[in-house]
């Protein structure tokens, strides 16, 4: 009887049955009506005493397989949650897998759940996916943000902590959610901007990089000695640790044949091997070690090979020149201009950059440098 009226039911959620299924069921139906009839009070009773039992028995699977399952997905859950942790993924992007395994492990267990109580799931997948495809239709731009989000955990063109340019806004990285990212602005705005924008348009990231080089415009006067600002400036810069080369940069990346570097070499050739008693001990290999000991020999293959790549790649680029420059940018109506140029730490740009403004104004003066007013000569005819 129950599982009669669930198809009963099943009937009546279609959305456009042809004439044949509606004349089946109808049919179907009357059948099961003459039947009912037929039988007498005792044999419609244990009928229905079996219906019943035999629903007992599906709930309590279902009870049984919802909590194994709950259980194998908890299990599943720490499993993945602990590679992440191991392996240092980063936090939002670990946050966001788990979350999406978590949902689609529940939902398949949901389903199957529902399947072992009997009740026909085609009908309730189909109206799901209806279901799905309508809400994706009336949220596209915020699945664009979804999948934008999902590109930038992946591909990480930038992480929390770096100060980024995009969409117009500038400002330090708080927080990377699924559909958008805040930003704090330098006079402590919070700004969120959707992912989908920032995953298709351009990202500037201030931070990526280790050291900046900061310009400057000094403007001279006409007749003042190029040479003579340029030597001042220099020397403020050659005075300041903050302004490479007073900066130790890079080591020598001079590739050898074996692959590694010429201090690897050396430092490797010199080393005196050290003494451990626990790493000198006999170790028994267990059954895992020798499962996986093909597996982890090709995985450190691939990683001295490609620290040697890496290597080999940094010698063949060409090595920027980090000195600071002074030289003369342009002829102006009414001044030299000088373009200075020197390289510092990110982290110190902003603090350099303000700090030789102040220092040039001051200082160049007392070596003869004059900044020039905006001149302009007017000449008068003479009249007779």
């Amino acid at each position: 009887m129950l599982i009669n009226f669930l198809n009963i039911q099943s009937l009546l959620i279609q959305s456009e049955p042809s004439d044949d299924a509606v004349a089946k069921g109808v049919g179907k139906i009357a059948g099961d009506v003459a039947m009912l009839k037929s039988l007498s009070l005792e044999d419609l009773l244990n009928r229905l005493a079996d219906s019943a039992v035999k629903f007992a028995i599906n709930v309590a699977i279902a009870i049984v397989v919802f909590y194994v399952g709950r259980f194998v997905i908890r299990k599943i859950y720490r499993l993945v949650s602990s590679i992440f942790i191991k392996r240092e993924i980063d936090r939002s992007l670990s946050t966001f897998v788990l979350s999406l395994i978590n949902m689609v492990l529940y939902f398949i267990l949901i389903v199957t759940v529902i399947g072992i109580l009997g009740i026909e799931t085609t009908s309730f997948l189909a109206l799901f996916a209806s279901a799905g495809v309508a809400i994706g239709m009336a949220l596209s731009g915020t699945l664009q943000n979804f999948a934008g989000g999902v590109l930038i955990l992946l591909l990480k063109p930038y992480k929390i902590g770096d100060y980024i340019e995009a969409q117009g806004y500038a400002g330090t990285v708080k927080e990377i959610q699924i559909f958008f990212t805040v930003i704090t602005t330098p006079d402590n705005k919070s700004i969120s901007i959707p992912n989908g924008g920032l995953s298709t348009g351009s990202v500037n990231n201030w931070t990526r990089e280790d050291y900046r080089r900061v310009s400057w415009t000094v403007s001279i006067s006409y007749g003042d000695d190029v040479d003579a600002a340029r030597a001042a400036i220099l020397e403020m810069f050659d005075a300041d640790e903050r302004v490479m080369p007073g900066i130790v940069t890079h080591e020598s990346t001079e590739v050898t044949g074996d692959g590694t570097t010429a201090d690897e070499a050396a430092g490797t050739a010199t080393a005196e091997p050290a003494f451990d008693a626990e790493a000198d001990k006999p170790y028994r290999r267990t059954f895992w070690d020798k499962l996986l000991r093909r597996h982890r020999a090709a995985k450190g293959a691939i990683a001295k090979w490609e620290e040697n790549r890496d290597a080999q790649l940094a010698a063949l680029l060409p090595k920027p020149d980090y000195d600071p420059k002074v030289f003369v940018g342009e002829l102006a109506g009414s001044s030299v201009d000088l373009t200075v140029r020197a390289w510092t730490r990110t982290a110190d740009y902003w603090a350099v950059f303000y700090y030789y403004n102040e220092r040039f104004y001051n200082e160049l003066p007392k070596h003869g440098i004059n900044f020039p007013f905006p001149q302009l000569d007017v000449h008068l005819p003479k009249i007779n």
